[in-house]
């Protein structure tokens, strides 16, 4: 597929001082959220938005992540989207709240069919699809999983590359209604050891686009020491968890490819969706 239409920027620095700065009002709990995930309205200076406000104190410690650590994930998961142009998470930032210190996000209203997600029947997928695997659909039966060969969803695989996103599910992607694609849920990323699990598998292996190589080349400078988005990563993830995201731009330049799953960890999320 050729690449989506050009789509204008939002007003990024508008939405984060308005999270950052506004007054925080809980409305409910999102209930599907394995942590503690509140829906909030934030106003400040005349402007109302929705949001998402996770806070530290009801993440659920994890085996292989320090514990209190996922919303600085969350919010240098969007720095680095930030940093490559692209704007596929949204506005994030770390603040405190009614329940302590956590992560703030800017609510988008998703879609309902987004199309980028199908099960189909045969061993190959049709034209503008690319394959995930096979899965189970009942009776005895199983589906071919495809995502669609979309170009927003290719640079987000890269991002996921990047970030080394343990948990990219069919859920975690959200169509809005002007054209963007956003992916959300990254409290699970920057380990320093290879966990990338993800749907986004369709591009494995194939020689990255002009677009990401040239993104990826920008990225490699931000996070150099001294780079910008190496100052604004110090505050949110490790000095070795900043280096190993240094390192998987450096493969992701030299290998000119997206990567492949490595056999060492499960490379789809479960569940999928």
């Amino acid at each position: 597929m050729s690449a989506p239409e050009r789509i204008p920027p939002r007003s990024v620095t508008a939405d984060a001082a308005l999270l950052a700065h506004g007054e925080l009002t809980v409305r409910g709990r999102i209930r599907e959220a394995s942590n503690a995930a509140l829906y909030c309205t934030v106003t400040h200076d005349g402007r109302e938005a929705a949001c998402v406000y996770k806070p530290v104190a009801g993440e659920r410690p994890l085996w292989d992540f320090p514990d209190g650590t996922l919303a600085q994930r969350e919010v240098a998961a969007y720095e680095v989207s930030e940093a490559t142009g692209w704007g596929l998470v949204p506005p994030t930032v770390l603040r405190d709240g009614p329940y302590g210190e956590g992560m703030c996000q800017l609510w988008i209203e998703a879609t309902a069919d987004d199309g980028l997600l199908a099960l189909v029947d045969g061993e190959e997928p049709g034209p503008g699809w690319k394959a995930i695997g096979f899965a189970e659909v009942g009776e005895g039966r199983t589906a071919l999983l495809v995502h669609a060969d979309d170009a927003r969803l290719r640079r987000l695989a890269v991002l996921d590359a990047v970030i080394n996103n343990a948990d990219r599910k069919g859920g975690h992607l959200l169509s809005a209604g002007d054209g963007r694609l956003y992916g959300i849920d990254h409290g699970v990323t920057f380990h320093v050891e290879n966990k990338l699990r993800t749907l986004l598998w369709g591009w494995a292996g194939e020689p990255l686009t002009e677009e990401a190589v040239d993104v990826l080349t920008g990225l490699r400078k931000e996070l150099t020491e001294g780079g910008a988005l190496a100052g604004r990563l110090a505050g949110l993830i490790t000095a070795a968890e900043r280096d190993a995201t240094r390192a998987r731009v450096d493969t992701l330049l030299a290998t000119g490819r997206h990567p492949e799953p490595s056999g060492e960890w499960p490379a789809i999320p479960w569940p999928p969706v």
